[in-house]
């Protein structure tokens, strides 16, 4: 774990990935000539066995769905170990882990998981169990976890380490709060343990004969009838509480048809002949159209060129994670939608009748037409939607900007099934 190569390794790991100082209040830039001066020390104390870490720094941010969520920010020095361990853990684990096992993973994504349950349901298992870990991250009992790293690590000080990490705590508000249970979400050790912890239940559901994706917390086994499914959800309740000690939210997991279910954003659809087909969640649709909303708010005062850039870089990052759904009329819809916000931010660029005016007779529009709609009293979006403001600002238009659109990106991105 000690290796020049694996530390080297785990300290560019965490500088490329940035992230925002912990307790200490030092940044990833400053890591570097910090460890240059102070290894030493450090290095010794883990050769002792007696590093202590420092407690996370809580940060709190919402939910999609509603709620909130509790992040555990580790101060720098604490990444770089951190994720020095997690670099000799998972070859050591991720061999052994199911292969119905997605999340946080070598080689391995939630476009994966999506494949494998879209051909669960393709092949009659049209039955879901959607299984929700209360708090998994909050609820991890230390000695279970623990018991299941010991099985294949032997080397005390690592084991120490490790405990010591779960245990040490979140600074809130100047005050530590000891860490008696949990792995804080945002730590570089948490997805190997949270992988490691949930193995047995991957294990006794490969060992039942289930089908079944798993990405990290997030659990669908696909039955054949709803009894079974509701057999399959009271029997998996029982493991998860009394083998693994951890809670399932009674009230948030449930069965459902294959049609209904939805995971990691996607949702499944039957075409004729037995065809199964991925869509995107409606919330996840729902949860595009706010940002993009923030993007062209006409509020915003920023350069065209600013905004697209900035649309760009969030519309291909979107669309290269939902290129798997098969709902080209779902983005088109979407893509008239998002014109039709960007042709009022052009509106009320223009501003005053003179320029909206010549303007509008430069992209071809008639005199007559210009000078009426220049002059309009009626407000943006009911502008945007008008005839003249369509002729005027057509998708070509855009494409010379350089706006990319929704549609146009997934049909670059489909990838062959």
């Amino acid at each position: 774990m000690l290796s020049k190569e694996n530390l080297l390794a785990a300290l560019n790991r965490v500088e490329v990935n940035r992230g925002a100082p912990g307790v200490d209040g030092m940044t990833t830039a400053e890591l570097r000539p910090w460890i240059a001066v102070h290894w030493p020390e450090v290095r010794a104390e883990l050769d002792a066995g007696i590093y202590r870490p420092a407690p996370v720094r809580q940060v709190i941010i919402p939910k999609p769905g509603g709620g909130e969520r509790m992040l555990g920010v580790p101060r720098v020095l604490d990444r770089l170990i951190q994720q020095a361990v997690a670099q000799v853990l998972v070859p050591i684990f991720d061999p052994g882990f199911s292969g119905s096992s997605f999340g946080f993973r070598p080689g391995r994504s939630a476009h994966q998981a999506v494949r494998v349950a879209r051909r669960a349901i393709e092949d009659g298992n049209r039955w879901v169990v959607d299984l929700d870990l209360d708090r998994f991250f909050d609820r991890v009992q230390h000695d279970v976890l623990m018991a299941r790293v010991a099985r294949k690590v032997t080397d005390r000080r690592v084991l120490k380490l490790v405990r010591r990490y779960l245990e040490a705590g979140v600074m809130v508000d100047g005050v530590k709060t000891p860490g008696r249970e949990g792995t804080p979400q945002g730590s570089p050790l948490s997805p190997v343990l949270s992988n490691i912890m949930l193995d047995d239940l991957d294990r006794e559901l490969f060992r039942r004969g289930h089908r079944f994706a798993r990405y990290a917390d997030d659990l669908r086994i696909f039955v054949r009838s709803k009894r079974a499914a509701q057999r399959v959800l009271d029997s998996v309740t029982a493991v998860v509480e009394q083998r693994l000690k951890l809670k399932v939210n009674r009230v948030k997991s449930k069965v459902v048809p294959a049609s209904v279910m939805t995971m990691l954003g996607f949702g499944f659809y039957f075409v004729r002949g037995g065809k199964v087909r991925v869509r995107v969640d409606p919330k996840a649709v729902e949860r595009l159209k706010v940002r993009l909303k923030e993007l062209t708010s006409r509020r915003w005062s920023v350069a065209m060129a600013d905004r697209i850039a900035q649309i760009n870089r969030f519309t291909t990052g979107w669309m290269g994670y939902f290129q798997l759904a098969d709902t080209p009329k779902v983005f088109q819809e979407l893509d008239k939608w998002f014109r039709r916000r960007m042709r009022q931010i052009r509106w009320k660029e223009w501003k005053r009748y003179a320029t909206r005016r010549r303007n509008l007779r430069a992209l071809g529009i008639g005199e007559r037409d210009a000078r009426e709609w220049a002059a309009s009293s009626k407000g943006y979006w009911r502008v945007a939607k008008s005839p003249v403001l369509d002729r005027a600002l057509p998708i070509s238009y855009w494409d010379d900007l350089g706006l990319k659109m929704l549609k146009p990106t997934w049909q670059r991105l489909r990838p062959a099934w």
